[in-house]
């Protein structure tokens, strides 16, 4: 068994990544070990239903750190080695291959696993999903044949990937169960804003609808079924129904789960020796006074960084606010702040929503709760001070583009 005074990490994700990057820069330099499953280096991930999925950045550029740098760094990174069971007690993994590892300190940054579709068809050949880089690979190859698909779940892994699909020349039917896309994640007012930018590339939309089965031909996908008995013809059906947290170590470990591992402030399990961030980790927020967990590129590089500073024995605490990007066809945007599934009152914007060129500002009461910018830049900052100023503001003066963001909380 490795020595029990080493720092491990298990995920080799981006998370995983920043985290023995902060270890290493905040001056540890005892034994660091970074395990993942997956045979690649870490990487990121937005590229893969963004530009690496369209073809416009290079393989290499996925990647967090180049292959040397592990090495260079001292880090004993360890792929295609997946941890099976976890002892807080003993501080120790048990490996896919029977071997242990033990630990002082252990950060588990395991992330997500998409969530498959429960319907006949589902194992068929030409179902796809989108979490690796593999299976970027797989869906870009598809783009190049296909000539129609279906995309399930009309969220931000589905509309980029209807987006890229659009890019390509495939037809593209979305389904989806709501009355818009992401109409929980965006409320009804700014969903209406990506309905119609897809529908102007050609995208036909299926609202309300689900699907009963996918059907197929000699093992391979060639179309869905909807429940009201509608046949709906695919080369490929991609399923973009939302992650789970890889959170089943933890939960047979008996540290506490609840969409997640749930963690404090400073990223601590309920075991004190155990961290978790990233998509895997259900986080107090100090700023929003509750947990969140939160599945986006911008948590996934800064909230592992707290959590290595954490696990070194210092006083932090990880507040930043949630913050995710998209880009898709000529609409780029930018989202800063956090709000609850129906936790706001109203929507104000400012610019102009036809050109798709505007800022969209959630509020409860005259507090804003969070701001979008799109195709609108430099702006994160103030609306990061609207957000986290906690102050009322004038809803008038914040829907006129003449009045400079940083004068309302000035």
């Amino acid at each position: 068994m490795a020595t029990s005074n080493a720092l491990v990490i298990a995920g080799a994700g981006l998370a995983g990544a920043k985290a023995a990057e902060t270890l290493r820069a905040e001056g540890f330099d005892g034994p660091l070990v970074l395990l993942g499953d997956e045979n690649e280096r870490p990487y990121e991930r937005p590229p893969l239903s963004k530009g690496y999925l369209m073809g416009r950045s290079e393989r290499e550029k996925v990647y967090v750190h180049p292959a040397r740098w592990y090495e260079e760094h001292d880090v004993d990174l360890r792929l295609g080695t997946a941890v099976t069971a976890l002892d807080p007690a003993a501080h120790e993994l048990t490996l896919a291959d029977g071997s242990r590892q033990g630990y002082a300190k252990l950060l588990l940054a395991t992330g997500a696993t998409p969530r498959p579709l429960p319907v006949p068809g589902a194992e068929l050949d030409g179902v796809l999903l989108l979490r690796r880089l593999g299976d970027s690979d797989l869906i870009k190859e598809t783009f190049r044949t296909a000539q129609q698909i279906v995309v399930v779940g009309g969220g931000w892994i589905g509309l980029e990937t209807t987006a890229a699909a659009r890019a390509a020349g495939v037809a593209v039917t979305v389904v989806e169960t709501a009355e818009l896309p992401l109409l929980q994640v965006l409320g009804r007012e700014v969903a209406q804003v990506f309905a119609d930018l897809h529908t102007d590339h050609g995208v036909a939309f299926r609202y309300g609808a689900e699907i009963a089965e996918i059907t197929g031909t000699l093992g391979h996908a060639d179309g869905v079924r909807l429940t009201d008995g509608t046949q709906i013809p695919a080369d490929a059906v991609i399923i973009g129904i939302g992650v789970a947290p890889n959170s089943k170590l933890a939960e047979d470990a008996g540290l506490e789960v609840d969409n997640g591992v749930r963690v404090d402030a400073q990223l601590r399990s309920s075991h004190p020796d155990v961290h978790a961030a990233g998509d895997v980790a259900n986080a107090f927020h100090p700023f929003l006074g509750t947990h969140i967990r939160v599945e986006h590129w911008a948590n996934a590089l800064h909230q592992p960084q707290a959590a290595a500073r954490a696990m070194l024995g210092q006083d932090v605490a990880y507040d930043r606010l949630p913050y995710f990007f998209t880009d898709q066809y000529d609409l780029g945007m930018e989202y800063t702040g956090y709000v609850a599934p129906g936790g706001y009152d109203r929507v104000v914007f400012r610019g102009d929503t036809a050109r798709r060129e505007f800022i969209a500002f959630w509020l409860s009461g005259d507090r804003v709760l969070a701001g979008m910018n799109v195709n609108i830049w430099d702006v994160v900052e103030p609306i990061r001070a609207l957000v986290t100023s906690g102050r009322t503001v004038d809803t008038a003066r914040l829907a006129d583009p003449g009045v400079p963001l940083a004068d309302l909380v000035a």
